[in-house]
């Protein structure tokens, strides 16, 4: 039929699998600056965790849409976030293959393998007397530090040695302080705070030029509490949250915090969802439009680069149905008391 079977053979044999192609694009086309850090690690973990042992070893043309809606449903009955990360992770990885070659373009069995699961986006908000608990708790663990625990999978036989209660005090950073006030102060998102500079912060007029964020450049404004936690924070190297390298950015702070959020009741024993350090960013917006500060300011001050992300505060905004009620309220009333009067 005029083919040639040999070559068609060879062709077969040289397209990579998943787990080496996997490699390749992790390299050449998921890593800084193509792709945010977060990003970069978010494909790697997927790639690593959820694909490659699954499907790793089929041929990159040879994968189906069954073979990864299937992978798509197992996953997402656990986690069904992580399964359509992983949807995005594979559609991004094909659509690179098909660039450079490696498939025929447009050649994507995850971009039509399977509708990605719902998920529910958590709106965790502090309320006033949340927010007392937690003021009260930052300023328990800034004067006295934590107690110290035994991890819940560690054998008390193993901690027989252990120093004696009066001695069992964790001092806290006060960079840790630090940061936990700054995301409640400012809605900066964790890595925005845990990568600032000092080079970033302009005193004089009251903002943070952040140089990189999830949105690109952006200029944080700041208000006042905010301006006296960074002036009252030690300068201990470039990064205003220092760790114990001054010349890199704090890593993480979400092991203090957890044990923190559980000094303040917020760790879910109530009942409610576990706040978490993301939970701030929500929080802040919440005292903004509920304010009536309106959306697109509210956008605005969390550096939102779409109407549609502040839009999911919009149920907050209850100040404008509010002055209604109240005034509707008011002329019933008036008209009650003066029956002559129209209402």
């Amino acid at each position: 039929m005029g083919e040639d079977p040999a070559a068609l053979r060879a062709a077969r044999l040289a397209t990579p699998t998943i787990a080496e192609f996997a490699r390749q694009f992790l390299e050449e086309a998921a890593s800084p600056p193509r792709l945010k850090p977060n990003t970069s690690r978010l494909y790697a973990d997927n790639l690593r965790r959820l694909v490659v042992p699954a499907i790793g070893s089929l041929k990159l043309d040879a994968v189906t849409s069954a073979d990864i809606a299937r992978l798509h449903a197992k996953v997402g009955k656990t986690t069904p976030t992580a399964a359509n990360n992983m949807l995005v992770t594979l559609s991004s990885l094909y659509r690179y293959a098909g660039e450079i070659g490696l498939v025929m373009k447009g050649f994507n069995p995850a971009r039509s393998a399977a509708t990605k699961h719902k998920t529910q986006k958590r709106e965790r908000f502090l309320s006033v007397e949340e927010m007392k608990r937690l003021a009260d708790a930052l300023s328990q663990v800034e004067q006295c530090g934590l107690v110290w625990k035994l991890k819940p999978n560690l054998d008390e036989a193993r901690a027989r040695h252990r120093a004696k209660a009066d001695r069992q005090k964790i001092e806290v950073s006060p960079f840790v302080i630090g940061a936990i006030r700054l995301l409640l102060f400012t809605g900066c998102r964790r890595s925005e705070i845990l990568k600032l500079k000092w080079s970033e912060v302009d005193f004089e007029r009251g903002a943070l030029n952040l140089a990189d964020s999830k949105t690109g450049r952006k200029t944080v404004m700041l208000n006042g509490p905010a301006l006296t936690i960074l002036s009252e924070l030690p300068r201990a190297g470039r990064y205003v949250i220092a760790g114990n390298d001054p010349d890199a950015p704090r890593p993480d702070i979400t092991q203090q915090w957890h044990r923190i959020r559980e000094l303040a009741g917020l760790n879910g024993a109530d009942g409610k969802p576990p706040f978490r350090l993301h939970d701030f960013r929500h929080s802040f917006a919440s005292v903004g439009v509920g304010a009536g500060m309106g959306l697109p300011i509210v956008g605005k001050l969390l550096g939102h680069s779409q109407a549609a992300t502040t839009f999911r505060y919009a149920h907050l905004d209850a100040d404008p149905l509010r002055r209604a009620v109240n005034s509707i309220g008011d002329s019933i009333s008036a008209a009650m008391k003066n029956p002559g009067g129209s209402v």
